[in-house]
């Protein structure tokens, strides 16, 4: 069973109809909402899990942050 070109427009004119176009449109965008939010999961579950270990890896070699200097008072002042 394939759908023509007639038989979808005519499917598309009477959901317009039945529903409206408000309706409709408002029903498109959530449908395209939808499926970029389910493309996003999937992608995400596909990425390699190795990535996270060798993330986790990084941040241990990364060596530590230096101390703070520290400033003594006054010494921003300008002497006259």
């Amino acid at each position: 069973m394939h759908l023509g070109a007639q038989e979808l427009i005519l499917i598309l004119v009477i959901v317009l109809v039945l529903f409206g176009g408000k309706k409709v449109a408002g029903l498109g965008k959530a449908l395209g909402t939808s499926m970029r939010e389910f493309k996003e999961e999937v992608n995400k579950d596909e990425q390699p899990a190795d990535t996270t270990v060798q993330a986790a890896a990084k941040t241990e070699e990364t060596p530590a942050a230096k101390a703070p200097e520290t400033v003594t008072a006054g010494a921003d002042k300008k002497e006259n």
